[in-house]
């Protein structure tokens, strides 16, 4: 009973997702080119903020490892070029979190904040 009340002390084994990070803008016109054979999806995520935190932490959990796609992750108050940058390429709006997902050089799903979890990438990978 205590245990599931405190949890137990054995550490949690940790997921690790095969980010790519994505930190120059040349990188943009890569994952476009990547695009027309395999998936590419783009984290944007906020560092300083507790929602973006929350989200990026159940998408590790949720995400299916094994899933045919590049996974790039962009720390948006680092890279703030970057970000404005795969707006414009893209096509979409900012949003923190927002996770894009980009097929044949065109962004074929998105989703920000809570969405981002709710959306089904076995129809996109």
């Amino acid at each position: 009973m205590f245990k599931k009340l405190f949890g137990s002390k054995e550490p949690k084994e940790e997921k690790v997702l095969p980010w790519i990070a994505l930190n120059s803008v040349e990188q943009l016109s890569a994952i476009e080119e990547k695009s027309k054979t395999k998936p590419q999806l783009i984290f944007k995520h906020s560092t300083r903020c507790g929602i973006s935190r929350m989200v990026i932490n159940q998408f590790i959990e949720l995400y299916d490892v094994d899933a045919n796609a590049d996974l790039y992750y962009l720390d948006l108050l680092s890279y703030r070029e970057v970000s404005n940058e795969t707006g414009y390429k893209f096509q979409v709006m900012h949003q923190s979190p927002q996770l894009l997902v980009i097929k044949n050089r065109v962004v074929v799903a998105q989703a920000s904040h809570g969405a981002i979890n709710d959306l089904d990438l076995s129809r996109f990978v």
